[in-house]
């Protein structure tokens, strides 16, 4: 088991306590657009929950998932059914997901790890399906408060874009970190396609 994984199985429920009630309206939305009604959902690293839940409540067919076996206890209690515990490299989905949902997730892997990683995360969506994942902006990596992250800025972020085979790049947002306390925290949200043809 990796440090980071471990992490969240040690610290599970202060995790979750501490955003399970974050306002992420704006990022939804942002998501959500993009995503037909009553679609099918990949929640990657879904942590406490917090968005299966709502998109549960949304009409959504949700698959949630994450690394941390105890992260999975908690978030199955809150969103009413099991989470999937497997991690990035595990996943082995093919053509399941209309959307897939990588909310401060995929930060977690090292950057020459990535394009492997999303390899799997693209097979896992239909063609024409979207992908939204969010990063910490800047350009730091390696190990911050016992987890290992990649931040992401617009370059870096292009530069990772143009490894993937099957994936487009179709926006970019700088927002603002939604927890309170942390407005001042920058965050690279983006969205991309896999191609009808791939």
């Amino acid at each position: 088991m990796n440090k980071t994984l471990r992490y969240y199985n040690n610290t599970a429920k202060d995790f979750i306590d501490a955003t399970l009630n974050t306002n992420m309206s704006d990022v939804y939305q942002f998501f959500l657009k993009y995503i037909p009604e009553n679609a099918s959902i990949l929640d990657l690293g879904c942590g406490s929950g917090r968005d299966s839940k709502l998109f549960i409540e949304k009409g959504y067919s949700v698959c949630a998932m994450d690394g941390s076996m105890e992260c999975c206890k908690l978030a199955s209690e809150i969103i009413g059914q099991e989470v999937v515990c497997k991690t990035f490299e595990k996943l082995d989905y093919s053509h399941e997901f209309d959307g897939i949902w990588a909310c401060a997730s995929l930060l977690h892997v090292p950057f020459d790890d990535m394009p492997g990683i999303f390899e799997k995360v693209s097979q896992a969506l239909k063609p024409g399906g979207y992908l939204f994942a969010s990063f910490k902006y800047g350009r730091f990596e390696g190990e911050r408060n016992g987890r290992y992250f990649t931040d992401l800025n617009e370059k870096s972020m292009m530069t990772l874009v143009n490894l993937l085979k099957e994936l487009q790049l179709i926006e970019t947002l700088v927002a603002n970190d939604a927890r309170v306390g942390r407005e001042g925290k920058k965050w690279l949200d983006v969205i991309l396609k896999r191609p009808q043809s791939c």
